[in-house]
């Protein structure tokens, strides 16, 4: 039997893990900040769920809650990071406070969850931590500028974390989903679009759930299969979109790159300072 903890357990990805791992018989300790929002599952698998109230912004918080969640288990097998926001909109247009948001819940959050965690992980000899990313986390749309600075930031901090801690038998594994039909894009904030930018490559059509290629059954049944598998990637890409858009993306940034060999080599000379 596993045991999990997630966050952000409330709706969406982190809900649907929770569903299936419950299905399976394992145990899940989930955190969100209105546990009540999960009494159906508590009322259909009694002790197999934990809940924990959780504002991943308030580091105090996730001290505490992570404390005791691994006190109240014997084992956390795999610690899934899901909670998240998204904020969409011109990035002038954003307010200081929308900023600040979505860096404290995606970037911070996430930083602040994997400190708390790994030292229990070492402490009980191992684990595998699961950070949700996004394809954002490699390409890049107008209007999503703020989402994009916290996901390329989650890519860098985890990739040098899982190098880190991979001597202490923890494994990090970087979820990068497409488009997922989940109530994520419905929950999301979209500012409207000031003037000089109606018209311009920020004022792109609205997402719709329905047109979405991937279900959230189908990255959560990926994710759990990956965590529990002998080997975990370090990055996890997921859906036809991800796959075709990101790696396409980077064939034609590793192009641009390699064109430009010659002068990055040419930066290496020393230059004698010109006097005036």
């Amino acid at each position: 039997m596993t045991t999990w903890l997630i966050t952000g357990a409330s709706r969406g990805i982190g809900r649907e893990i929770a569903e299936q791992a419950l299905t399976r018989g394992d145990r899940v300790a989930a955190t969100l900040r209105r546990p009540e929002q999960l009494d159906d599952l508590a009322d259909k698998y009694g002790d197999q769920l934990w809940r924990g109230r959780l504002d991943v912004t308030d580091s105090t918080q996730i001290e505490e809650v992570m404390a005791q969640a691994f006190a109240d288990h014997e084992r956390i097998d795999v610690v899934v990071s899901n909670a998240g926001l998204g904020v969409f909109g011109a990035a002038e247009d954003l307010t200081d406070e929308q900023v600040e948001g979505a860096i404290a819940t995606n970037l911070t959050g996430s930083i602040q969850l994997a400190r708390r965690a790994v030292p229990h992980l070492r402490a009980q000899g191992g684990g595998v931590f699961v950070q949700l990313s996004s394809m954002g986390g490699h390409i890049t749309f107008p209007g999503f500028a703020i989402y994009h600075a916290t996901k390329w930031g989650v890519e860098g901090y985890f990739e040098a974390l899982a190098a880190e801690v991979a001597p202490f038998g923890i494994k990090t594994v970087l979820v990068e989903p497409g488009m997922v039909r989940t109530s994520f894009y419905d929950a999301a904030e979209r500012v409207p679009l000031s003037g000089p930018y109606r018209g311009g490559p920020a004022d792109a059509p609205r997402l719709r759930v329905e047109d979405m290629v991937a279900s959230q059954s189908g990255v959560a049944h990926a994710m759990i299969e990956a965590a529990l598998s002998d080997d975990p990637p370090l990055r996890l890409l997921l859906n036809s979109d991800a796959y075709e858009a990101v790696t396409s993306t980077v064939r034609g940034r590793l192009a641009s790159l390699e064109r430009q060999r010659d002068t990055a080599y040419a930066a290496d000379a020393e230059y004698p300072v010109l006097s005036v």
